[in-house]
């Protein structure tokens, strides 16, 4: 059983890029348009992952084949931003993860409370801003899975991701993290074996799950920004003014690509290369809830 844990869709809200933020959205792929491109491209489970928020969902939870899910913005102790995967919420479970996000302790335990399988997405990656090293200890002590393959990630970031959840022997999930139809469905998580949702994540807990697809690079992200753009023109006609500006798309994405991986590499020689040293040091734990290769 195959599902793309990663992948937005309109309702993701809009973009986090200064200025462009006032009339662009992250994405604008409709969310009937992006079952039927998930199942197109092999995936027979499918959610959305949408920016905190589940009302792409609405129209496909009654489906046997769907699960609720969003990707949540939180912020780590440290001041931070991080992406955390939520899968398999209800609307009121949603709401109450939504309450937490600005606490990552009581996040953190309504999780293990309720039992709700989550990940720490593109965890080598600036896109979410800077990253400090006592994130990372958050990370390994109390977070289950670790996205390892993402599709708009490059081949570096997701090997770095892989040696980590292996490093840390944590479960590995993979998305496409699309933001345009074109790249739904191009990295996925599979349980072999798996009959419905409730074998998939037994299947992930117990190790047996992987992950497959492809890695990103220039030439797709910069398809995805110029589809997003004209998905934006279409939109807010008066955006086409803007048109010229186009010529600069593939710049800004190669200098994302350089900062991307500078980014990764840096992290990389942080916390890989002194894993042995951190393995063996156990950091503040939470609070029990009272009621319930480097290259």
């Amino acid at each position: 059983m195959k599902c793309d844990l990663h992948v937005h869709s309109y309702f993701s809200g809009a973009c986090t890029t200064p200025f462009v933020k006032n009339f662009c959205r992250e994405c604008y792929s409709d969310p009937a348009e992006l079952y039927a491109q998930l199942r197109q491209r092999g995936m027979n489970l499918f959610t959305f992952t949408d920016h905190d928020s589940i009302e792409g969902s609405e129209k496909f939870r009654h489906l046997a084949d769907f699960f609720v899910s969003a990707e949540l913005t939180c912020r780590m102790p440290s001041g931070t931003e991080a992406h955390i995967g939520v899968y398999d919420v209800s609307e009121r479970q949603h709401e109450q993860l939504l309450r937490r996000r600005g606490d990552l302790v009581s996040l953190l335990m309504y999780l293990t409370e309720r039992r709700i399988f989550f990940s720490i997405n593109h965890v080598f990656s600036n896109v979410t801003g800077k990253r400090e090293a006592e994130d990372f200890e958050w990370f390994q002590e109390y977070f289950p899975a670790i996205e390892t393959r993402n599709s708009l990630m490059l081949e570096s970031t997701n090997r770095f991701a892989t040696r980590l959840a292996r490093r840390w022997n944590k479960i590995s999930i993979g998305g496409s993290d699309a933001h345009a139809l074109p790249s739904a469905g191009t990295a996925y998580t599979e349980v072999p074996g798996a009959r419905d949702k409730e074998e998939f994540f037994a299947g992930l807990r117990n190790g047996i799950g992987r992950v497959g697809g492809e890695s990103g690079g220039f030439r797709k992200l910069t398809r995805d920004v110029f589809i997003i753009a004209a998905e934006m023109m279409r939109e807010k006609s008066w955006t086409a003014l803007l048109a010229p500006l186009g010529v600069l798309i593939p710049g800004i994405t190669y200098l994302n690509y350089r900062r991307e991986n500078k980014f990764g590499r840096y992290w990389a020689r942080e916390i890989l290369g002194e894993s042995e040293r951190r393995r063996n040091v156990r950091w503040m734990p939470v609070a029990q809830p009272a009621t319930e290769e480097f290259i």
